[in-house]
Protein backbone atom coordinates (compact mmCIF):
# COMPACT_ATOMS: atom_id res chain seq x y z
CA UNK A 1 0.00 0.00 0.00
CA UNK A 2 1.32 3.42 -0.93
CA UNK A 3 -0.07 6.86 -0.12
CA UNK A 4 1.82 9.85 -1.46
CA UNK A 5 1.09 13.57 -1.33
CA UNK A 6 3.41 15.48 -3.67
CA UNK A 7 3.84 18.54 -5.87
CA UNK A 8 5.47 16.64 -8.74
CA UNK A 9 3.48 14.95 -11.48
CA UNK A 10 3.16 11.16 -11.55
CA UNK A 11 3.39 8.63 -14.35
CA UNK A 12 0.39 6.36 -14.84
CA UNK A 13 2.51 3.54 -16.24
CA UNK A 14 4.80 3.59 -13.19
CA UNK A 15 1.87 3.51 -10.75
CA UNK A 16 0.22 0.66 -12.67
CA UNK A 17 3.47 -1.32 -12.78
CA UNK A 18 3.95 -0.88 -9.03
CA UNK A 19 0.52 -2.42 -8.47
CA UNK A 20 1.46 -5.38 -10.68
CA UNK A 21 4.81 -5.83 -8.97
CA UNK A 22 3.44 -5.61 -5.43
CA UNK A 23 0.47 -7.93 -5.77
CA UNK A 24 0.17 -11.68 -5.72
CA UNK A 25 -2.81 -13.56 -7.14
CA UNK A 26 -4.19 -10.56 -8.98
CA UNK A 27 -6.90 -10.89 -11.56
CA UNK A 28 -7.61 -7.18 -12.03
CA UNK A 29 -6.11 -3.74 -11.64
CA UNK A 30 -8.47 -0.77 -11.72
CA UNK A 31 -7.16 2.78 -11.84
CA UNK A 32 -8.64 6.25 -11.66
CA UNK A 33 -6.82 9.40 -12.71
CA UNK A 34 -8.43 12.78 -11.98
CA UNK A 35 -7.52 15.92 -13.91
CA UNK A 36 -7.77 19.62 -13.04
CA UNK A 37 -10.87 21.08 -14.63
CA UNK A 38 -12.07 24.63 -15.13
CA UNK A 39 -14.29 25.60 -12.19
CA UNK A 40 -15.10 29.03 -13.67
CA UNK A 41 -16.87 28.25 -16.97
CA UNK A 42 -14.07 29.12 -19.36
CA UNK A 43 -12.26 31.68 -17.20
CA UNK A 44 -10.16 29.25 -15.17
CA UNK A 45 -6.38 29.38 -15.22
CA UNK A 46 -5.24 26.96 -12.53
CA UNK A 47 -6.09 25.30 -9.24
CA UNK A 48 -4.16 25.72 -6.01
CA UNK A 49 -4.36 22.83 -3.52
CA UNK A 50 -3.17 22.65 0.02
CA UNK A 51 -3.57 19.99 2.67
CA UNK A 52 -2.98 19.22 6.32
CA UNK A 53 0.26 17.13 6.34
CA UNK A 54 0.09 14.00 8.46
CA UNK A 55 -3.66 14.21 8.91
CA UNK A 56 -4.24 13.83 5.18
CA UNK A 57 -2.13 10.68 4.90
CA UNK A 58 -3.75 9.17 8.01
CA UNK A 59 -7.25 9.77 6.66
CA UNK A 60 -6.33 8.26 3.30
CA UNK A 61 -4.89 5.24 5.12
CA UNK A 62 -8.14 4.90 7.07
CA UNK A 63 -10.21 5.06 3.85
CA UNK A 64 -7.99 2.36 2.36
CA UNK A 65 -8.46 0.16 5.43
CA UNK A 66 -12.25 0.58 5.14
CA UNK A 67 -12.07 -0.54 1.49
CA UNK A 68 -10.01 -3.59 2.50
CA UNK A 69 -12.67 -4.51 5.06
CA UNK A 70 -15.38 -4.42 2.38
CA UNK A 71 -13.62 -6.13 -0.55
CA UNK A 72 -10.77 -8.63 -0.99
CA UNK A 73 -8.15 -6.30 -2.44
CA UNK A 74 -4.44 -6.91 -2.61
CA UNK A 75 -2.86 -3.49 -2.97
CA UNK A 76 -3.81 0.18 -3.15
CA UNK A 77 -1.84 3.13 -4.45
CA UNK A 78 -2.94 6.73 -3.96
CA UNK A 79 -1.07 9.76 -5.28
CA UNK A 80 -2.51 13.23 -4.71
CA UNK A 81 -0.84 16.39 -5.88
CA UNK A 82 -0.77 19.73 -4.09
CA UNK A 83 0.45 23.19 -5.07
CA UNK A 84 -0.53 25.12 -8.17
CA UNK A 85 -1.74 22.92 -11.05
CA UNK A 86 -2.70 24.07 -14.53
CA UNK A 87 -5.93 23.02 -16.21
CA UNK A 88 -5.85 19.41 -17.48
CA UNK A 89 -2.91 18.44 -15.26
CA UNK A 90 -3.15 15.19 -13.32
CA UNK A 91 -4.29 15.80 -9.76
CA UNK A 92 -5.05 12.38 -8.26
CA UNK A 93 -4.39 8.71 -8.91
CA UNK A 94 -6.11 5.79 -7.20
CA UNK A 95 -5.18 2.25 -8.17
CA UNK A 96 -6.47 -1.02 -6.73
CA UNK A 97 -5.44 -4.61 -7.41
CA UNK A 98 -7.66 -7.56 -6.51
CA UNK A 99 -8.25 -11.16 -7.46
CA UNK A 100 -11.56 -10.08 -9.08
CA UNK A 101 -12.48 -7.12 -11.29
CA UNK A 102 -15.77 -6.28 -9.54
CA UNK A 103 -14.05 -5.92 -6.18
CA UNK A 104 -11.32 -3.78 -7.74
CA UNK A 105 -13.88 -1.49 -9.43
CA UNK A 106 -15.94 -1.08 -6.25
CA UNK A 107 -12.93 -0.46 -4.02
CA UNK A 108 -11.42 2.10 -6.41
CA UNK A 109 -14.69 4.02 -6.66
CA UNK A 110 -15.22 3.85 -2.88
CA UNK A 111 -11.72 5.22 -2.22
CA UNK A 112 -12.04 8.18 -4.60
CA UNK A 113 -15.56 8.99 -3.35
CA UNK A 114 -14.43 9.07 0.29
CA UNK A 115 -11.20 10.87 -0.58
CA UNK A 116 -13.26 13.70 -2.09
CA UNK A 117 -15.46 14.05 1.00
CA UNK A 118 -13.11 13.20 3.90
CA UNK A 119 -9.51 14.01 3.05
CA UNK A 120 -8.41 17.51 4.17
CA UNK A 121 -7.57 19.08 0.81
CA UNK A 122 -8.52 22.67 0.11
CA UNK A 123 -8.86 23.90 -3.47
CA UNK A 124 -8.60 27.50 -4.62
CA UNK A 125 -9.63 28.29 -8.20
CA UNK A 126 -7.36 30.80 -9.90
CA UNK A 127 -9.37 32.53 -12.63
CA UNK A 128 -9.43 35.56 -14.90
CA UNK A 129 -11.98 36.97 -12.43
CA UNK A 130 -9.86 36.46 -9.31
CA UNK A 131 -9.44 33.64 -6.80
CA UNK A 132 -11.97 31.74 -4.71
CA UNK A 133 -12.11 28.61 -2.57
CA UNK A 134 -13.96 25.75 -4.25
CA UNK A 135 -16.92 24.45 -2.25
CA UNK A 136 -17.67 20.76 -1.80
CA UNK A 137 -20.25 19.49 -4.26
CA UNK A 138 -23.57 17.92 -3.26
CA UNK A 139 -22.96 15.12 -5.76
CA UNK A 140 -19.81 14.08 -3.86
CA UNK A 141 -21.78 13.94 -0.61
CA UNK A 142 -24.48 11.88 -2.33
CA UNK A 143 -21.89 9.35 -3.51
CA UNK A 144 -20.60 9.00 0.04
CA UNK A 145 -24.13 8.49 1.41
CA UNK A 146 -24.72 5.81 -1.24
CA UNK A 147 -21.75 3.80 0.08
CA UNK A 148 -22.83 4.26 3.69
CA UNK A 149 -26.38 3.12 2.89
CA UNK A 150 -25.08 0.05 1.06
CA UNK A 151 -22.91 -0.84 4.05
CA UNK A 152 -25.86 -0.66 6.47
CA UNK A 153 -27.88 -3.25 4.52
Amino acid sequence: MSITIQTADFTLADEYQALRDNSQQIGAIVTFCGLVRDFDQGNGQALFLEHYPGMTENLLLDITKQAKQRWPINDVRIVHRVGTLALSEQIVFVGVSSPHRGDAFHACEFIIDFLKTHAPFWKKALTDNGEYWVEAKDSDQQQQRRWLAAHEK
